[in-house]
């Protein structure tokens, strides 16, 4: 029986563990910054052609037994015909979950896929899996149909919504059937401004942990996640850190001021500057965490929550229930 797994870049050790012929990881980080749009991810998955530079096409990242390499333009449908098993390995962190729902909103019109797909019910952290325990692992595999796809196309569309209202309501309903991702969507929500302080959840545990004695942003970083389904890379938490820190009323001092003017792409002077920063939390930031002071109320907020932009004039908050801006 030939198998393909599909999963995410914390899957990638599957391919040491000897579970299927070819594994396919998708590397899009949907929990940070502003979703691709929908004609992006169709170029992603569709056959090879000039729109594609290198890193554009889903082949990109996936190593090929020699019999398969001249498959490798193919649009990913066409690739996973040829299989007779495919199956779904995504781990309980929200990202993981992110690119699960959109995966099978894709598949979804395809029932020559559909009825060779399997989902993995992975309980664990995939990137810190041993591999030698992958190979082993019972781990419980159910067929998907009908009620997997409609619950995952819900959730996927809820969160490209322009408002998170749709993702919020969407909490009413039975999600057991994908048994990850209520606890999913109820950490990224956690990572709405919340009604008190105009900071998500992250942004609220990295000035806990400086009252802690964390000063590095390599430890912050570290720590930030422990006892949470990891939602932010280091280098999406270290951008959290820049906005708490280089306010007009910062909550955060001592984050090397050169990281303001330093290209975001170059890794190697940005990692130098935060090795010289030692942090601590400002007179302001401890009125923060202690919920007397509001941030967004005296420091500019622009990010993106799904498909949600969340600025000043815009902010949507969460702390049990959702406000409106």
């Amino acid at each position: 029986m030939k198998r393909l797994i599909l999963t995410s870049s914390a899957g990638l050790c599957l391919m040491l563990a000897d579970r299927a012929d070819v594994v396919i990881p998708f590397f899009f980080r949907f929990a940070w910054g502003p979703l691709p749009s929908p004609g992006e991810l169709a170029t992603y998955v569709a056959t090879r052609s000039d729109k594609h530079g290198r890193g554009d096409h889903w082949s990109d990242y996936v190593t090929f037994p020699d019999s398969e390499e001249t498959r490798r333009g193919l649009g990913l449908v066409g690739f996973c015909e040829r299989y007779d098993a495919i199956e779904l390995w995504f781990d309980p962190s929200p990202n993981d979950q992110l690119l699960l729902v959109w995966l099978l909103d894709y598949l979804r019109p395809y029932p020559e896929i559909v009825v060779r797909l399997r989902l993995r019910i992975v309980t664990f952290d995939l990137l810190g899996a041993d591999i030698e325990g992958l190979r082993s692992w019972a781990v419980r595999d159910v067929d998907v149909g009908q009620r997997e796809f409609e619950t995952a196309c819900a959730a996927w569309q809820s969160y490209r919504a322009p408002t998170p209202e749709i993702c919020f309501d969407l909490l009413e309903n039975d999600l057991s059937v994908l048994p990850m991702l209520r606890r999913a969507l109820l950490e990224l929500l956690d990572e709405l401004p919340s009604n008190k302080t105009g900071l998500g959840s992250t942004e609220m545990r990295l000035l806990g942990l400086l009252t802690r004695g964390y000063t590095h942003p390599a430890s912050l970083s570290a720590h930030v996640g422990l006892g949470h389904p990891p939602i932010f890379s280091e280098f999406e938490v270290g951008s959290l850190l820049e906005g708490l820190a280089q306010g007009p009323n910062p909550a955060v001092s001592g984050l090397a001021d050169d990281l303001r003017t330093i290209d975001r792409e170059n890794l190697r002077d940005r990692h130098a500057a935060y090795l010289r920063s030692r942090l601590s939390l400002t007179e302001f930031g401890k009125a923060v965490l202690a919920h007397r002071e509001d941030f967004s109320r005296h420091n500019p907020i622009d990010r993106w929550w799904g498909g949600t932009r969340l600025t000043n004039d815009r902010l949507w908050r969460y702390g049990a229930v959702l406000t409106k801006p």
